[in-house]
């Protein structure tokens, strides 16, 4: 195990001055809290919190982050509390190792909103200072290097739960170096066999070509002493699941996959940077589409580089990096550049960028009222995405991820520019609003005054943002529409005992059920969550009881025993009128089906449940649902005029359910209230005859039929 000396002279060979006495207390105090704990692998505990101490001294943090490592489960798992830390060390110190025990406890593979908001209020906190998920990094990635020791079902879970959550960050952050040891780590737990079989084509690689790597950068500083340059050059094979990730993408198999190989040329100054790119494409074949600028258009975490990919020795493609000392430190160390020190003194890297500006600006983005489960969807594409960089006409940069889409774009200028936009112009030429943006594209934005967000947009949009903003948008939408839809409903209903919808009306009844005021109400009312029904009952229940006269539903059915009761079947939703007969369930009375019932093959075999039934006769109340399967235009009012044909009818919308949108027409499903056969009959030549109907069919799911039987059995066990 490492002592508290190696640990110093690690944390002293970058840092003289730094606070030994501090350093050693914090170490003897983790022993202390942690003696008499073990890991899974029966070591001591506390080589655990040390081992992510070396390796962020490896990456040259400051003493609250060593500090911080060396605690950082004590407030946990130990009997040290908040303030036992804060008196013996330092508010700081207390802080951050609190930050860090919050983070350990968020379930963050989990989909429940709960965990989502802990996942907000996460980003916000860690905004204020990082280190607490540098810290985090290095426990997860020692964790990874350990987890060996764990049962096969956890070291799964934490596998992917690094691969979703912990390897992004870490790149984002701009610690490639880590992302990809996590990565590689996780991919060993969830694929070894795909693992093994990448690193078992290499030694086949190896063995028929010899040394590629060595070869090909013996090659580049030939090249580079032609042209007087001095630079470093460092050639490596990518890590296995860069390939993997690589071959699923392309769909190539690893004979056809080229660029495997990497080389980073470090040079001192950015004016070498571009000779060196000069020197190489003069040398070898530039492969089209496959150089990026990232020095004179930066990634928002501070990286820089040039990257081109070339046919090296042999026609293998080979992907080159070439950037200058410091803005290789910020790309190896990404955010923990902000807390290094050398020779005693904080490092200060003129390339490195602080990525709490980019949490800051998720959260700041972000109503207090916004759907958890958006931030959380949010987050998760902001960690994900590297970025493309299209310009304005009046030539200013918009970043986007990777795969964004003229919306994203849109959204990104402004709100209201993204919502208002009809179509999109890039590079002079018109495109469809889905077109994914490359990188040094102009993109005009058509908008146009009336438009509104479509709903098809969220699955073309890329960006939490615009995502967000189409959805806010939407909900408003949709509660304007439901407000229009009740008020015909609610026209309807009272037209049908003889009464108007009148404003005064309908304040009434809101009253009556308890409802703030009649926009509510509509907006209840169009949205199926009250009936046309309910609403005139509370101000005429008179009057509804007279029209809703006829037989009984309890005595609807002929062919019953004593004590038998009957249910409609929901899949087959059988009206009087039609031929019926029933399936018995113990304790649960009768299920009455039509004789065309798909349903009834499954009981072929039980004859003894099935009884002969017929509807009495008579007239029926309209209380028989049945669901109908509309297809209908787009078009300003079509929806209010199908509810008045309903309505015409005699009939009542129970429910409405859209379960298809297109910008041309909608399809959903409308559960109307019927008496009988002939009632059915009349509403569907009704709506037949008009013409923004594309379709009208009469519903029926046999799925619905299962589910009613699980309930049926799980009233009798319970009974």
């Amino acid at each position: 195990m490492t002592t508290a000396d190696d640990l110093i002279s690690l944390v002293r060979n970058y840092n003289p001055r730094s606070n030994e006495v501090m350093l050693r207390d914090a170490f003897a105090f983790g022993a202390e809290m942690h003696d008499g704990q073990f890991r899974h692998s029966g070591e001591p505990y506390f080589t655990h919190p040390v081992a992510v101490a070396c390796i962020l001294a490896d990456q040259q943090m400051d003493d609250a982050a060593i500090i911080t490592a060396l605690l950082h489960d004590t407030i946990e798992d130990t009997k040290a509390s908040f303030a036992q830390v804060e008196k013996r060390f330092s508010r700081e110190i207390a802080e951050l190792v609190d930050g860090v025990t919050k983070l350990t406890n968020l379930q963050l593979n989990s989909t429940e909103t709960k965990q989502a908001e802990n996942f907000r209020k996460l980003f916000m906190a860690t905004s204020r200072d990082l280190r607490v998920t540098l810290v985090k990094l290095a426990d997860r990635l020692h964790n990874m290097r350990t987890i060996k020791s764990m049962r096969p079902e956890k070291q799964a879970q934490k596998a992917r739960e690094t691969m979703d959550i912990y390897a992004p960050l870490a790149g984002r952050m701009g610690m490639q170096w880590m992302r990809e040891e996590l990565e590689d780590l996780s991919f060993r737990v969830l694929n070894p066999e795909g693992r093994n079989s990448i690193i078992r084509r290499f030694i086949t690689l190896q063995r028929e070509a010899g040394d590629v790597v060595q070869k090909i950068t013996a090659d580049m500083r030939v090249e580079l002493e032609k042209a007087s340059i001095q630079a470093d050059v460092i050639g490596r094979a990518k890590k296995p699941y860069s390939i993997w990730r690589k071959m699923q993408q392309k769909d190539q198999g690893f004979s056809r996959l080229s660029d495997i190989y990497g080389f980073r040329v470090i040079a001192a100054t950015e004016v070498d940077c571009y000779r060196i790119l000069g020197a190489i494409h003069q040398r070898w074949r530039a492969v089209p589409g496959r150089f990026k600028d990232y020095i004179s258009q930066p990634k928002s975490n501070g990286y820089r580089s040039i990257h081109t990919t070339v046919s090296g020795r042999d026609g293998k493609r080979v992907e080159v990096q070439i950037r200058t000392r410091e803005m290789h430190e910020v790309a190896e160390t990404g955010v923990a550049a902000h807390w290094s020190y050398k020779n005693g003194e904080r490092v200060e890297n003129r390339f490195a960028v602080d990525p709490v500006h980019w949490i800051s600006s998720l959260t700041e983005r972000l109503d207090d009222d916004q759907d958890h489960d958006e931030f959380l969807e949010a987050v998760k594409l902001e960690m994900y995405t590297d970025q493309v960089f299209c310009f304005t006409p009046k030539g200013d940069v918009i970043k986007l991820p990777r795969g964004a889409t003229p919306i994203d774009f849109a959204y990104a200028i402004h709100t209201r520019i993204g919502s208002a936009c009809v179509g999109a112009k890039v590079d002079g030429l018109r495109v469809p609003l889905w077109t994914r943006l490359k990188n040094g594209q102009s993109v005009d934005v058509i908008t146009a005054e009336g438009q509104t967000p479509q709903a098809t947009w969220i699955d073309i949009a890329v960006t939490g943002r615009a995502k967000t903003a189409i959805r806010r948008s939407l909900r408003e939408e949709d509660r304007e529409r439901f407000v229009r839809l009740g008020r015909e409903l609610a026209r309807v209903a009272f037209e049908n005992v003889g009464k108007k919808s009148t404003e005064k009306a309908l304040r009434t009844a809101a009253k009556a059920l308890a409802i703030e005021n009649v926009t509510e109400l509509l907006a209840r009312l169009g949205s199926a969550e009250l009936t046309g029904r309910e609403v005139v009952r509370a101000i005429y229940p008179e009057l509804e009881s007279r029209e809703g006269e006829g037989i009984d539903q309890g005595r609807a059915v002929v062919g019953l025993g004593p004590e038998q009761s009957q249910r409609r079947a929901p899949c087959c939703q059988p009206v009087p009128g039609e031929r019926i007969l029933g399936i018995t369930f113990r304790g649960q009375g009768v299920m009455v089906h039509a004789i065309d019932c798909e349903v009834l093959a499954e009981y072929e075999a039980q004859p003894e449940r099935w009884i002969d039934l017929r509807w009495h006769e008579g007239t029926h109340k309209p209380v028989n649902t049945v669901s109908f399967d509309a297809t209908i235009t787009n078009d300003s009012g079509v929806l209010g005029r199908i509810c008045t044909l309903i309505g015409e009818q005699n009939a009542n919308i129970s429910d409405l359910r859209f379960i298809d949108r297109k910008p041309d027409y909608y399809r959903l499903l409308i559960d109307v209230d019927l008496r009988d056969a002939e009632h059915l009959h009349r509403v569907i030549t009704a709506l037949e005859a008009e013409s923004n109907v594309s379709s009208i069919r009469r519903h029926r799911d046999p799925g619905l039929a299962s589910a009613e039987r699980e309930t049926s059995i799980g009233i009798q066990a319970e009974g």
